[in-house]
């Protein structure tokens, strides 16, 4: 029984840790005075407001499309549950990541009655369909920003230089800490899901999830909520440029460039991303020409008033769920 709570307790840490390890690590030299000067003076509130607007529709929209893929398999939440669960899964990924896919399920199944295990299975396709944009996403900025990705790999050591050279790289060792950490989330998910003694039924309930997205009633709706999620999701992160004096005059393939090596990063198990998401969007922005500090402030801000947001959500969908029941 203590072994069992010890594992489960050091599951739960590591990505804590991890987050603060990749933090200590890229701001271990930074001036933290500056904070409180930039959001005093520099931080134009009117852009991040506009900016945080189009977070919370990205939200509202997947919640809509989950609604469709559920109708096929005879299930018919309200939207409004739909959208209050993806409110919640968010903020309980910033306890354990990767938590929010089974608290959205849970949560359908508490309010509306969803059979657990095929919403899990519209989740996984969710998921390969999220897989599918980002990497097309990818391809298409990589093509447009080649030089720019080869300067990022070159900096951060993932290049392919000469063994010493990589060696005595820092940023190198980041980045295979972040790995290392993708690569143990990687295992404790299949060990979860991927295990003989799960019972026909969960597994036969996500197979009939991950088949709904074919049978939608209305594909061309699916689709334009699927490009719209993800127009936000850029939309989200770009225009918070506008809000510093120092990335306004960075344009819309800068935005996608980072936001491409942002949605990267936050695959690395730490909550919404804290450290390894920093680091990317730190390197990634002082190629583009803005100071170290100057990125490191941009990274700090955003990413802790996006974080902000989704923990401000999520206790509004727990206590409108809650009012409801």
């Amino acid at each position: 029984m203590l072994n069992k709570r010890l594992k489960k307790s050091l599951k739960a840490l590591f990505p804590i840790v991890l987050g603060i390890f990749v933090l200590y690590f890229v701001y271990r030299d930074y001036d933290f005075s500056r904070i409180g000067e930039v959001l005093a003076h520099e931080v134009a509130w009117d852009w991040m407001a506009v900016s945080l607007l189009f977070g919370v529709l990205s939200h509202v929209l997947r919640g809509w499309r989950w609604q469709q893929t559920l109708q096929p398999l005879g299930e018919h939440p309200k939207k409004s549950n739909c959208v209050d669960a993806i409110f919640i899964s968010y903020a309980a990924n910033l306890i354990i990541p990767r938590m929010g896919e089974l608290t959205r399920c849970g949560v359908l199944n508490k309010t509306d009655g969803v059979n657990f295990s095929k919403a899990l299975g519209t989740v996984v396709t969710e998921r390969v369909i999220d897989t599918v944009c980002i990497l097309l996403i990818t391809a298409v900025t990589f093509l447009l920003q080649m030089s720019v990705f080869m300067s990022f790999f070159s900096e951060t050591g993932t290049k392919v230089p000469s063994l010493s050279h990589l060696l005595s790289t820092p940023w190198f060792y980041v980045s295979l800490f972040c790995v290392a950490g993708a690569v143990i989330l990687l295992y404790y998910i299949i060990k979860e899901f991927g295990l003989p003694r799960k019972v026909k039924a969960l597994v036969l309930g996500i197979w009939q999830g991950v088949l709904s997205v074919g049978k939608v009633a209305n594909p061309p709706l699916f689709v334009v909520y699927t490009l719209l999620i993800w127009v936000c999701y850029l939309l989200h992160f770009y225009l918070t440029f506008f809000c510093f004096g120092f990335s306004s005059h960075l344009g819309i393939l800068a935005g996608l460039v980072m936001f491409v090596g942002g949605t990267f990063a936050v695959i690395v198990p730490t909550p919404n991303g804290a450290g390894p998401w920093h680091f990317a969007v730190i390197t990634m922005m002082m190629l583009y020409g803005v100071g170290n500090a100057d990125a490191a402030t941009f990274a700090l801000i955003v990413h802790a008033i996006q974080t902000l947001l989704v923990i401000v959500l999520g206790i509004w969908g727990w206590l409108r769920i809650s009012l409801r029941q």
